[in-house]
């Protein structure tokens, strides 16, 4: 069943982008991507600076949260996470372990193992 989830994903994920494209500009998105091709290049705070999050309103960055947290359950869980990338282009990697699991760290303010909505825009804004 895990083959109906990932293309229940990338059904998900051409929704997304048209959702991501009314906030971020195609330059912007492309300009994060290409920040991080390297495997283990990630770095959110770089990411987020290239794709223009850190300037866009509380509104906007709880828009891209909610395209984010794909089971709605008001989190982005590490599963979630790894597949960050994959929200900006089907093509996109998914990020590493190491990778994803620095990012859950500086996300996730109260130790629970998930990004909640406040870890989320104190994340974009740092």
């Amino acid at each position: 069943s895990s083959a109906n989830s990932t293309q229940q994903y990338f059904s998900f994920c051409s929704s997304l982008d048209m959702a991501l494209s009314s906030i971020l500009t195609e330059a912007e998105i492309a300009a994060g991507l290409q920040s991080c091709q390297a495997v283990d290049s990630f770095d959110y705070k770089t990411f987020f600076v290239k794709v223009g999050l850190n300037s866009k309103s509380k509104d906007q960055v709880a828009k891209v949260f909610g395209i984010l947290d794909q089971d709605r359950s008001g989190f982005i869980e590490e599963e979630e996470l790894k597949l960050f990338l994959k929200n900006f282009s089907a093509s996109a990697r998914a990020l590493t372990d190491a990778e994803t699991k620095a990012f859950l760290a500086a996300g996730d303010s109260d130790g629970d193992g998930k990004i909640g909505v406040d870890g989320k825009t104190a994340l974009i804004k740092m």
